[in-house]
């Protein structure tokens, strides 16, 4: 064989790769505020930057997170002055509402990738730029120790957790209940206690009960859980199977220590 067949019979040739498509760029999703009570000097928007793809979805502003933002919005009186940890923040828009009427503290976390990481900081740094250390963004991987999340909370743990549509990740569920048992603060408030938020859809309906599986294991390890908002949208995928009604609604539940 001549170095002319040599060169021919390469292994390029014999393990050919499709081009890859490029990376879609970044968007930017805007929520409008909804609460009519609010003052010329007020917030009134928040420009939420969204990595172009992900595999951990980091890509869309879901339906349940403009419904987060809309309840929090409507009760400030759940997180003013107090510290709040969001879970698998995305393009944090929760958590940054709640930074902006007057949380304490607000510390946004998601897997600990980098394109997620930066493009949180992003977010803090274009809805809240005199944030001045109030908001943090940190990688956390959930069931791991939570001892570097509460050091951002003074050690005492978290008055608010808000979890926006994760429990679609039934593998992960005790891991995220065990997140919020050793982050949830213990503090006594008789009028206002610390409490879990959990907004979510039901984007595969052929699984809801998986996805409601989450509240059953939160009651047997102890929590006390509540439906406490129903919310209907445009359902976000159209085309997708199963019953538009299931795929449109956003639910929300409220989950406390239960009484002893």
């Amino acid at each position: 064989m001549s170095d002319d067949d040599d060169a021919a019979f390469s292994l390029d040739s014999v393990f050919t790769e499709a081009p890859r498509p490029p990376t879609p760029p970044a968007t930017t999703a805007i929520y409008t505020r909804e609460n009519e009570d609010i003052d010329d000097d007020d917030w009134h928007e928040v420009h939420i930057r969204l990595v172009g793809s992900h595999p951990l979805w980091g890509h869309y502003l879901w339906n349940a997170s403009r419904a987060f933002a809309a309840f929090l919005d409507q009760n400030p009186a759940l997180y003013r002055g107090r510290c709040v940890l969001e879970l698998g923040a995305g393009g944090g828009l929760p958590g940054l509402v709640a930074a902006l009427n007057g949380a304490h503290k607000a510390v946004l976390t998601d897997y600990p990738d980098k394109e997620l990481l930066e493009n949180l900081e992003s977010n803090v740094k274009t809805n809240i730029p005199e944030s001045a250390g109030r908001v943090v963004v940190q990688g956390y991987i959930w069931g791991q120790p939570v001892e570097p999340l509460l050091a951002h909370a003074g050690g005492a743990g978290f008055d608010l957790i808000i979890l926006s549509d994760l429990v679609f990740n039934h593998s992960q569920h005790d891991a995220l209940l065990t997140t919020c048992e050793r982050a949830l603060s213990d503090s006594p408030s008789p009028d206002n206690p610390p409490c879990v938020l959990v907004f979510y859809t039901h984007h595969r309906p052929q699984y809801a009960a998986r996805d409601l599986a989450f509240f059953a294991r939160a009651r047997a390890r102890g929590w006390a859980c509540a439906e406490v908002l129903t919310r209907r949208y445009p359902p976000m995928f159209p085309e997708d199977p199963g019953e538009e009604e299931v795929r449109a609604t956003v639910h929300g539940w409220r989950l406390a220590r239960a009484a002893r």
